[in-house]
């Protein structure tokens, strides 16, 4: 039972242009996957019928950033395929939004090193960060749910030369670490 069946015959139905826009956009997202590493596995675990990606308009996952608007970028970046990635987002269409998946894409995980990218927001801008090592495929599908959010809203804020300022969502992990054995130190030798 759609709409139509709701309605009389000859009602008209008025709304905005731009809150048809953003939902035939929300409603057709197309992911360019940027998966390097073992983010790229819970990657293509979400486009599986387990959990279904396509109810939320994103299973077209598509290889070439001129069809995309939507870059994952899952896992650790190093500094050779950086200009890659720069140049895949230079390519995309606009708008275009940008999800860092994991630890390695958002922070540079544990590679901290100097071949390892520490975190992709310093050289494209990211818009929803979703953590995990590797996250699992209910948090990247919450990260696009974000990315919907945000497409419905449509406050893409803009900076004065008119480009899109990134909005820098970061999702909170939805579970409870275990204490671990040792006390650990950031830093330590």
């Amino acid at each position: 039972m759609g709409i139509e069946a709701v309605m009389p015959h000859d009602n008209i139905m008025t709304t905005q242009l731009n809150r048809v826009v953003n939902w035939a956009r929300r409603s057709s997202v197309w992911p360019l996957p940027f998966a390097t590493a073992c983010c790229g596995i819970e990657l293509m675990a979400t486009a599986c019928s387990r959990y279904d990606l396509s109810r939320f308009g994103a299973e077209v996952m598509r290889f070439t950033p001129r069809q995309a608007d939507l870059l994952i970028v899952a896992g650790r970046v190093a500094v050779k395929t950086l200009p890659v990635l720069q140049r895949i987002y230079m390519q995309m269409t606009e708008p275009k939004w940008v999800i860092s998946m994991g630890a390695c894409a958002s922070t540079g995980g544990v590679f901290d090193t100097y071949a390892v990218v520490q975190g992709v927001d310093q050289y494209i801008p990211v818009d929803v960060y979703v953590p995990g090592c590797p996250p699992r495929p209910e948090m990247l599908i919450e990260g696009i749910m974000a990315i919907q959010k945000i497409i419905d809203s449509d406050n893409i804020p803009r900076d004065p030369d008119g480009k899109r300022r990134p909005l820098e969502i970061a999702l909170q992990p939805t579970y409870e670490p275990a204490a671990q054995p040792l006390d650990v130190s950031i830093g330590a030798t």
